[in-house]
């Protein structure tokens, strides 16, 4: 199975008729493993700042993530596993796994709850598996 197809047929896949907006696989060197045709096109300084916030939970608050230049607010997640963020309406969930970040934005109606599911279900698949 390809990496493309665990964000199709995982990140990307329907819950009570809704899906995440965007989703990707990255590994922990910056380079793409899959995305979604939407997911934003992003600078290494953003995937580095990401990254630096799993070895030091918190360094992402007083500036909030920022992905393809868009700004989420750093809200409760788990310290080194899981940084979730807000925006307006929707937000991101980022999960690490031990060689990528599996990313997962979504916008209402899709709730903050079923972002989390979907990320973080795939990324501890991906633990159990060594990736």
């Amino acid at each position: 199975m390809s990496w493309q197809t665990y964000v199709d047929d995982h990140l990307m896949c329907e819950i009570d008729g809704h899906h995440l907006t965007s989703a990707a696989i990255i590994g922990l060197d910056g380079s793409v493993w899959a995305q979604s045709s939407s997911f934003p096109q992003f600078k290494p300084e953003e995937i580095d700042a990401i990254k630096k916030d799993f070895g030091e939970p918190g360094s992402l608050a007083p500036t909030g993530l920022h992905l393809g230049g868009t700004k989420y607010m750093v809200i409760q997640g788990e310290p080194g596993a899981v940084i979730r963020g807000k925006k307006g309406s929707g937000g991101i969930t980022v999960k690490k796994t031990d060689l990528a970040l599996v990313f997962g934005i979504y916008d209402e109606p899709l709730t903050p709850g079923q972002c989390n599911m979907i990320v973080e279900r795939l990324g501890d698949y991906l633990i159990d598996q060594n990736f």
